[in-house]
């Protein structure tokens, strides 16, 4: 059986020294080094079939050069777009993803985190984060970097990378009012998500500065960010006997739930009522009749989310708690003007 190629093995076909071999193959440590020899190590790795020992690097660095993600919902196509931006930034430094699923359970998530680090990773993702988890907080403070994306951890100083929630809210409120829209209904996110929170605070809000008279009866409130809850959700508000005219719903799946759901009793969207989503998911537009939403810019977030990462390994001190992205009303063919 042949021996694996060493980097003494490089080192001799090259005529450099070993540290040099290991700078150059090293995508952090090539600063100091001629394009020339970085090419020409390289080149003589491929050709002797070099493979890097990563637990012998991680046991040399302290670094495993794997990064974990946690996503709530892998069935839901925001997320793809979120992990192909972290990968842009995090592939070419040399880190490889783990990406797990949580389902949104509290329980499963904790356990997926332990197995993130005792596989070694260097630092965590976190999309799937509650408003309130003591136990994240605690992985932080015990020394592994942690950043989370669209949703943020109340009262820590976990670094976060949010969307501007309230500004969309007021985006699409003022739509539906421009659009002759008085009577709004809003089906809210579920309350441990930063995000359905903030996205019904700004629903009150906006409400307030319309002039708009919303009864307890025309807010619902989800258990998930999907379509069952929102045909749930839809079905509760036609049952409340509030007439009204539209439908903000603080996330697409749960705007695809209301559009059913309204199919059901068999009302039409937008002829009968108008339905509003909010991130802009991937096909929405091939959905008739089009769905109208604010979208978040997912790739950003998720480059956004790595370099912060990436940060808070060599410099936490610099991290910001809070960045927050802006984000952009997209109108499209479910939303129509009240009919007499």
């Amino acid at each position: 059986m042949k021996k694996p190629t060493t980097l003494k093995d490089i080192a001799r076909e090259t005529g450099v020294h070993v540290s040099t071999v290991s700078r150059a193959l090293d995508i952090n440590g090539r600063s100091s080094l001629t394009e020339d020899v970085i090419q020409r190590v390289r080149d003589t790795a491929l050709r002797l079939g070099y493979r890097p020992n990563r637990l012998a690097s991680a046991l040399r660095t302290s670094r495993t050069m794997t990064v974990g993600i946690l996503i709530p919902d892998i069935t839901n196509t925001v997320f793809p777009p979120i992990v192909r931006g972290m990968e842009s930034v995090l592939e070419p430094l040399g880190y490889a993803a783990i990406i797990v699923n949580t389902d949104n359970v509290p329980e499963r998530e904790h356990r997926l985190v332990e197995v993130l680090r005792e596989r070694g990773v260097d630092g965590i993702i976190h999309a799937a984060a509650q408003r309130d988890d003591p136990y994240i907080v605690e992985v932080a403070q015990q020394g592994t970097p942690v950043v989370t994306v669209n949703r943020s951890i109340e009262g820590s100083d976990i670094p976060g990378v949010v969307n501007d929630e309230a500004q969309g809210i007021r985006l699409m409120m003022q739509h539906l009012y421009d659009t002759g829209h008085r009577r709004i209904a809003h089906i809210s996110g579920p309350e441990s998500f930063s995000t359905g929170q903030a996205r019904l605070r700004g629903f009150h809000v906006m409400a307030q500065e319309l002039h708009l008279d919303i009864p307890p009866q025309a807010i619902a409130q989800s258990d998930q960010f999907n379509e069952a809850e929102g045909r749930r959700c839809t079905a509760l508000l036609l049952g409340e006997g509030w007439r009204f005219t539209a439908i903000l719903c603080a996330n697409d799946r749960l705007a695809l739930g209301a559009i059913a759901s309204l199919r059901a009793h068999g009302l039409r969207c937008p002829e009968d009522i108008s339905v509003t989503g909010f991130n802009d998911m991937p096909l929405l537009d091939l959905i008739p009749p089009g769905l109208t939403t604010i979208r978040i810019q997912q790739f950003l977030v998720g480059q956004v989310a790595a370099r912060l990462l990436i940060q808070s390994m060599t410099d936490p001190g610099a991290v910001p708690i809070e960045t927050v992205l802006p984000v952009e009303l997209i109108r499209r063919g479910s939303v129509a003007g009240v009919r007499d």
